[in-house]
């Protein structure tokens, strides 16, 4: 994804050409991430604008190999070291959720107040965020019977698409 940055005279430039913003009370200008950062007292320096703004873009849990990949494109300068640091003080602030899918790569989305759970695809390794309220009250009452109260839970499923199969048994052909 590229960024598009228009100067004061509406000359447009590539992101990572554009000079530093300081006015960074604009909220129009600000991603989420960028906000949540501001918000929590993080320091703002341009490279992690830019990876903060790719986490925002991104509708899928990228690792951090991913990132540096999206975020290099915008500013090449930006190193994988730097997307490792800025990963780390994120997870550090609450901001950036961490995530194990089996693949052994450390994964990435936004941490919000809104619980969701996780279908991890095997076969593409798609990660699927779905909510399921007879799950959530399942869980609740497991905690209650074992003399519980739940106060947090994760749940991560992991499967392969169903396959429909033409010889199903029990159809006429």
């Amino acid at each position: 994804m590229a960024y598009i940055a228009l100067r004061s005279d509406g000359v447009a430039m590539p992101w990572h050409a554009a000079p530093p913003r300081h006015d960074l009370g604009n909220a129009l200008t600000m991603s989420r991430l960028e906000k949540l950062c501001l918000a929590k007292g993080l320091k703002m320096t341009g490279q992690r604008r830019v990876i903060a703004r790719v986490l925002s873009d991104s509708t899928d849990h990228p690792d951090v190999e991913q990132l540096h990949r999206r975020a290099a494109a915008i500013d090449p300068r930006i190193s994988l070291a730097t997307v490792y640091r800025t990963v780390r003080l994120l997870e550090e602030a609450a901001i950036l959720a961490r995530h194990d899918f089996g693949d052994g790569r450390a994964r990435y989305e936004q941490a919000t107040a809104e619980h969701h759970d996780h279908l991890i695809d095997l076969d593409t390794r798609q990660v699927i965020e779905f909510r399921n309220e007879d799950i959530e009250k399942l869980q609740r009452e497991a905690a209650r019977a074992l003399g519980f109260e739940l106060v947090g839970h994760k749940l991560e499923l992991y499967g392969v698409p169903l396959r429909r199969d033409d010889d199903t048994p029990g159809e006429d052909a």
